[in-house]
């Protein structure tokens, strides 16, 4: 029996957005695992020789320190070479690495933060992009890392203090109420709904509801607005999210351009040539609305571009 139930309004939808065939297929593939090297703690060749006689990676082009690791190599010892452990293992523990997936190294390295920046890193939680951003300052300047849960805030403070992370305060509030402060730059990933990231995961298919993504629009469009507000003059917000939905990526982006005219949207250098990544084309007409032509300079990463979870980032510049 077919443990993937896909519903005709689901097969519909996604025909929309891209080649429902290949999609498919990936949505019916593993996910792959992925680890990024905390070169606060350690450098890259160190914890590579560490892991590599037990763990094989493979590197992930566009992050130096971001591997794909797969096991298990008969290495003689009695240690458990299953992913699924990945978080038991002592280099995991002791926050020499973070099990990150490979698509979700891009939104910091687009933002390419500069050491002694002051960056604000809205809804931060659990800490991916929070603690990759303090790699890139070398634990210089200052982030500020806000969410809005107790217990997202637990979780946070958690991987900082593992992953030795000195350069960060946190903060429990929403984004819309920064003021009086300004950024040099800017990550806001908000919630979303999750679709870039149903690959391997019978069960969220079986669960999708396209209403979920049209009620996250309007929280995002509030926290786009209220981030953009607090940004420096010419400073650069990087707006990602793990969702493959027009309405929360393309849409989103839309709105912030009208809404504040003197905004740039910047090509992302990242592509198969450079870096070894590939991206769909960006969504410029959907269900009758037509985005701004500037949104062409977006990334959208599907599963099948580079099998990993989909994605979607946008470079801003507050001109």
């Amino acid at each position: 029996m077919d443990q993937y139930n896909f519903s005709s309004g689901f097969i519909e939808h996604y025909r929309e957005i891209t080649d429902w065939d290949v999609f498919e297929k990936y949505l019916r593939a593993p996910k792959r695992r992925s680890i990024r090297v905390n070169t606060l703690k350690i450098t890259i060749p160190e914890l590579i020789e560490r892991l590599s006689p037990c763990w094989r990676l493979e590197q992930i082009p566009w992050c130096s320190e971001g591997f794909r690791i797969s096991g298990r190599k008969e290495c003689g010892c009695d240690c458990v070479h299953d992913v699924k452990s990945l978080g038991d293992i002592p280099e995991h523990k002791s926050g020499l690495f973070y099990i990150q997936e490979a698509s979700s190294m891009i939104p910091a390295v687009v933002l390419d933060p500069k050491p002694g920046e002051n960056i604000l890193d809205m809804c931060a939680s659990p800490g991916s992009k929070t603690t990759q951003i303090t790699q890139y300052m070398k634990n210089t300047g200052s982030i500020t890392a806000s969410d809005v849960r107790a217990d997202r805030i637990a979780i946070l403070k958690r991987n900082l203090e593992r992953m030795g992370v000195t350069n960060c305060k946190v903060l429990q509030m929403p984004g819309q109420q920064f003021k009086d402060v300004k950024f040099d730059r800017i990550l806001l990933d908000p919630p979303c709904s999750g679709t870039g990231t149903m690959r391997g995961d019978p069960e969220s298919i079986e669960k999708w509801d396209p209403k979920t993504a049209e009620r996250l629009m309007y929280e995002q469009r509030s926290l786009i607005h209220y981030a953009y507000c607090v940004l420096k003059r010419g400073g650069i917000m990087v707006y990602s999210t793990c969702s493959i939905e027009p309405v929360e990526n393309e849409a989103v982006i839309d709105y912030l351009l009208k809404r504040h005219k003197k905004t740039g949207i910047e090509e992302i250098k990242m592509n198969a040539q450079t870096c070894g990544l590939n991206r769909s084309k960006p969504i410029l007409e959907y269900r009758g609305e037509s985005y701004d032509e500037r949104i062409e300079n977006t990334m959208r990463i599907m599963p099948q571009d580079n099998d990993t979870d989909g994605f979607f980032i946008a470079k801003i510049r507050k001109l």
